[in-house]
Formats: C-alpha cells, structure tokens, sequence
C-alpha cells in the first residue's frame, strides 16, 4: 500500500495543503520548525487516530481555529480507499470511502504506517512503558482482536483502579464487584498476553535475521517476554485468564492497600537479549541501536506477512542518528519495497547515492514545494 494523496486544513502549521506523493522515497527537506515533522504527524494520526506527539488533540489544531481536517487516498491491492478523520473540540470523526465509522477501533487498519524517529532508539535501554506502546501500537494496526481486547482491557482498568482506591479509603466495601472486575480483566488481559507472546515470536523470526545481517553474524537477537503473571508460557488463552484470576484473588489485600492494579499486561515488559545476555544492560550504545533499527525494520516484513501489503514507512531525522553503515543498511532495506517518508536538513552523500529518483519536497513555514535535487540546509 501507499498514501498516493494528502490533504490538510488547519493542522498544525498546515492552512490548506494538497500534495501528491511517489509510492516510493518522499524527501522532506527543509529547517528547523518549519513543518517536516508536522507533516509527518498528519500521516501517523490519519493512520492510527492519534498522535505520536501529544495527548492533547488541540494541538494539533492550526491556533484560533475550531477543527483539522486529514483527507488521504490510500492505494491498496483491491482498489484505492479515502480515509477522512476530523479533528475538533467535540473529540474525532473518522471516515473511510465517506462512510462514518462509530468506533475509532473500526478505523484503524486501513492505512499501515511504521514509525522511526530518535527517541525510536531508546526503545531497548527506554523504561518498559516505551516497549509496551510500541507492541501495543504495532501490533494493534495488524490484528483487530488485540486492539478490541486492549481497548477493553483499558475501559476496565480504570473502572478497577477507580473502586481499589474506593475500597482503600473505605468508600466502598464490597470486594464481590471486585472479583467480577478482576475476572473481567482477566478475560482481555489474558487475549493481550497470549497476543504478545504469539506476536513477538513472530517478530523475533525477522529480527534475528536482520541484526545477523547487520551485525555479519556476530550476534543473535532473540526478545524475552517478562510478565507479572507468575506463570504464562506455554499457556492457552484460557489458561491464562484462570491464572490471572487466581492470581489477582491472592494479591487482593495488597491491591487494596495501594489502591491499584498490580498485576496485568500494563506492567509487563520485553527484553531484548544479544547472544542471550540483556542488551539493556551489557550493550553498548552502538548494539543498544542496532538492536532497535533490527526490531523497526522487522516490524515491515511482519506487517506484510500479516497484511499482504507492505505498511508505510516514516523516518523522522533519523538518519542523522545513524552511522554510514547503518544509514546504508537501513536504505537498502527499504529500496524499491516501502514507500518511505523521510525528513531531513540535507542528505548525506551516502544516502543520496542509495535513494533511487526520489520525490523531494522543502517545507518551508507551512509550505510545500516540490524540488528537483537535494540541497544541504545550513542551520
């Protein structure tokens, strides 16, 4: 898939936008705080319904303006498809083919997109929140019953941490209602761990192959799932949900007494094992990112495997976070398969001489204007 069209009104610095793009590389060139990374944004959320960057949807209204509007025209194998997500005080609208769809959840999917930015790179050494939205956002463009069971796992952790914080400050006292919420999230929680524990096999299979590529088969990378739940491998989905509701029949006293949930794929975590020693610990700075751009790329094979199309990829600077060897791994991966959004000052020469006939744009406060050639921007 690619997105063949953009269009934008009042996002961000964006007035009223309509660009064409090519299904292959998009150079996004330009300074500082002129709107690369923007634009890049208005991809992601006209993806995914949400921001990458902010929680707050208001910003990323154009100032003084009540809406943004994302129209996109995505090319697919079965036929082309109009995504329309409106973006206001009263929350999101989202459209596909001019048809509303109730839920956001209904939305997401129809356009893949992979993100790599710099803070990407901290995903092996980053805290275990940063690996958990990573699966999370991944995994959930690709499979609609994990994005169900996520949202429902997360309507009922609230719920469930609302009344432990009732039951703490004996507000409330029936501990029943709390055993029908703990078996509630025991139901979703159990479909997302099973999920990931499917899911990051998978992914490792890619993983492993890139970084032995990268690394000139030195060095394996295999993913270690790490769950509050006591005991979770092998385990059916069923068997999963029996063992969380077990398990949070036992830790009810202590949940109450700080007035939260202490068990539950929310806290769980992934590590990332070289040669079977954590990377988070024992790497260098230079495995701890080789490690990462493994994952990111990995993350379009499996999305094809899954998908039968090939997700869109966006690069935001990162190429300037990335030595020449892997600046060149990195491009050649994607050559000629993925269609590439990439936003940079200037190219280097390595990778001007890897991107083949790309389409390149200079943003310019808000403005687009298609360009000719790269041109090195002087900060």
């Amino acid at each position: 898939m690619y997105l063949e069209k953009l269009e934008l009104k009042h996002f961000r610095n964006y007035e009223d936008v309509n660009v064409a793009f090519s299904p292959q590389v998009n150079v996004l060139i330009g300074k500082n705080a002129q709107g690369k990374t923007n634009l890049l944004e208005s991809i992601y959320v006209l993806a995914m319904a949400r921001s990458h960057r902010t929680s707050n949807d208001r910003e990323m209204v154009t100032f003084k303006k009540d809406a943004a509007l994302i129209r996109g025209e995505v090319h697919q194998r079965l036929g082309n498809t109009k995504l329309e997500l409106l973006i206001s005080r009263k929350g999101k609208k989202a459209k596909v083919n001019h048809l509303e769809k109730a839920r956001l959840s209904q939305y997401i999917g129809q356009l893949n997109v992979i993100l790599f930015a710099p803070e990407d790179l901290a995903l092996v050494k980053g805290a275990p929140s940063v690996r958990r939205r990573f699966i999370d956002m991944e995994f959930g463009q690709i499979d609609a019953l994990y994005l169900h069971a996520l949202t429902e796992y997360r309507a009922v952790l609230r719920q469930r941490n609302k009344y432990l914080k009732e039951l703490q400050t004996k507000k409330a006292t029936d501990k029943v209602y709390l055993e029908i919420l703990s078996e509630q999230l025991s139901e979703s929680g159990s479909q997302i761990i099973f999920k990931r524990l499917e899911f990051l096999q998978e992914l490792e299979k890619y993983a492993d192959k890139l970084h032995n590529q990268i690394t000139q088969g030195k060095e394996h990378l295999q993913f270690q799932y790490e769950s509050t739940l006591k005991e979770y491998q092998g385990k059916s989905a069923s068997e999963l949900k029996q063992s969380l509701i077990e398990q949070y029949k036992t830790m009810m006293d202590k949940e109450i007494f700080q007035g939260t949930t202490l068990l539950g794929p929310h806290r769980d975590d992934v590590r990332f094992m070289l040669n079977d020693k954590n990377v988070q610990v024992y790497g260098s700075q230079g495995q701890q990112r080789t490690a990462a751009l493994s994952v990111k790329l990995a993350e379009i094979d499996l999305m094809k495997e899954k998908t039968h199309e090939y997700p869109i990829l966006l690069l935001d600077d990162v190429l300037s976070e990335l030595d020449g060897a892997r600046q060149t791994h990195l491009l050649k991966t994607i050559q000629n398969k993925v269609q590439t959004f990439l936003t940079t000052p200037g190219l280097s020469d390595v990778a001007q001489q890897l991107i083949n006939k790309p389409k390149i744009f200079r943003i310019d406060n808000g403005k687009i204007t298609e360009e000719n050639s790269f041109t090195i921007e002087e900060e």
